[in-house]
């Protein structure tokens, strides 16, 4: 995908990891789990520079699904950003299947 000055990312603090033992490996033998991480919403991501958040959506948790297999992936405090449809989902206040609250 490529980003253009219309893509809008937004990212939010992990506060939580949930593991929901749903697994699957890959073709190097890895097994990734399927989570589901609480965000706190804290603004756009960097390559966007002019979108400010609104504050109603500052500080805002939402449901975010992720495939995690080493244990970076389940870092808490660290910033996760949200795919352009997860963010437009998010501020049109449609849930879909990787993102909710």
């Amino acid at each position: 995908m490529v980003v253009t000055d219309k893509a809008r990312r937004l990212q939010g603090r992990v506060i939580e990891v949930e593991k929901t033992g749903e697994k699957k490996k890959d073709e190097e033998g890895n097994e990734w789990e399927k989570c589901v991480f609480t965000l706190e919403l804290v603004g756009f991501s960097k390559r966007t520079p002019d979108e400010v958040l609104p504050e109603s959506f500052r500080g805002r948790r939402v449901k975010l699904i992720r495939w995690c297999c080493f244990d970076w992936h389940y870092k808490l405090g660290v910033r996760k950003t949200l795919d352009v449809d997860e963010t437009e989902a998010v501020l049109g206040g449609r849930p879909t299947e990787t993102v909710y609250w």
